[in-house]
């Protein structure tokens, strides 16, 4: 092997072992730092009113917020759109929660047959409705609280 080959070989794995370093340490950051959380409105506390793709079936007022009633995010509400609304940590999610126990796309919240109903995305530590876990997409009724991690969401009008 000429010198010139040699030479550019080294550099070629001096290049890919820095790519490695480098890798190892954005996962190792991403470790220590978690998830990256966006904050929607001030101090992450955000009044949303509802609007007008909140489904309103005739002759009956049904909900039209998801209201945080307990966690780190109490006081956060976020209205009810007829395609579904998306709860976890990822920043996607229509709803972040700020939560070690929700996984990044936890539960989904929809509106169909003249009803709200939550469905668990086969989320890692579960999704609980009245204090029972779910496992199949459950009706929501009037005063029953959604519970994920330390997080209780209950639906408003």
């Amino acid at each position: 092997m000429s010198e010139l080959t040699l030479t550019a070989v080294r550099f070629g794995l001096l290049a890919m072992l820095w790519l490695f370093v480098f890798s190892i340490v954005g996962v190792i950051r991403s470790d220590l730092f978690g998830t990256r959380i966006v904050q929607r409105g001030h101090g992450g506390r955000s009044r949303v009113t509802p609007t007008r793709n909140a489904p309103r079936p005739r002759g009956r007022r049904t909900f039209s917020v998801l209201a945080v009633v307990e966690g780190s995010l109490r006081g956060t509400t976020v209205p009810l759109k007829e395609s579904g609304v998306l709860l976890g940590r990822n920043p996607e999610c229509t709803l972040v929660l700020d939560d070690d126990f929700a996984s990044g796309r936890h539960a989904r919240i929809y509106f169909a047959e003249k009803s709200w109903y939550v469905e668990d995305l086969d989320s890692t530590n579960g999704t609980y409705v009245g204090g029972e876990r779910i496992d199949v997409p459950t009706p929501l009724r009037e005063g029953t609280q959604l519970r994920i991690g330390t997080t209780v969401l209950e639906l408003g009008r």
